[in-house]
């Protein structure tokens, strides 16, 4: 069963209220969306037949005229005949056609009234379904700005960063180390030749360019 029994519901409905007394607003904007989409299709269907049904009266009446005018020559035909009855006759058939026409004419007007029902229907209904779609965007709009700041705080409180922080503070741990023993061993040694303290600078920019890394991979993921 649809949210709306019809036309005028829409048009009376308060989408904010809607959406603030359902479980699941996205949903409810979704069927309010798609109700109102089917109610424009259905309005917009029913002022199309009413503009054929107009045209074709409108034909009709252009044959009554038509049939009007030809039993208005019959009637003369008959009167110059001296055929009284005849020319009486024929102008009860044009009555006739007249009735019908004047009929057909009240009955276009009556639908000219529908018709400008409708279309002021379906400005109404293509104002509220703007509206809808206006709530529609702005709540897409919040729940991605929430997503995102669910992302960015699970970015900088998740286990990922909080194990590379700690194999950051092992690595640290192991340069303390490796420096430490490189001080340890000048303690009452002899100067080094030039060739140990190139062979140092090597394996202590290793260390230096693994932890350079761990810090560029570590500012990449904040």
């Amino acid at each position: 069963m649809g949210i709306f029994s019809r036309t005028r519901d829409i048009i009376a409905a308060n989408v904010t209220d809607l959406l603030d007394k359902a479980e699941d607003p996205a949903k409810m904007i979704r069927m309010i969306i798609l109700e109102m989409e089917e109610t424009l299709v259905e309005v917009r269907a029913s002022a199309a037949r009413t503009i054929a049904d107009q045209k074709e009266m409108r034909r009709h009446i252009m044959k009554l005229e038509a049939l009007q005018e030809s039993w208005t020559e019959k009637a003369q035909l008959a009167l110059s005949k001296d055929r009284e009855d005849l020319a009486k006759a024929a102008l009860v058939e044009k009555q006739k056609a007249t009735d019908m026409a004047e009929q057909l004419s009240h009955e276009i007007e009556t639908l000219d009234d529908a018709l400008r029902a409708s279309e002021e229907d379906i400005g109404k209904l293509q104002a509220k379904l703007r509206e809808a779609r206006a709530r529609q965007n702005a709540l897409a709009a919040r729940m991605e700005s929430a997503q995102n700041r669910l992302r960015v705080r699970e970015a900088y409180a998740g286990e990922k960063v909080n194990d590379a922080f700690a194999r950051f503070d092992m690595l640290e741990r192991r340069v303390d180390m490796a420096e430490g023993r490189a001080d340890a061993m000048n303690l009452g040694a002899t100067p080094k030749t030039l060739e140990e303290e190139i062979a140092e600078l090597k394996s202590n920019d290793k260390v230096e360019a693994e932890l350079a890394a761990m810090k560029a991979a570590q500012n990449k993921g904040a």
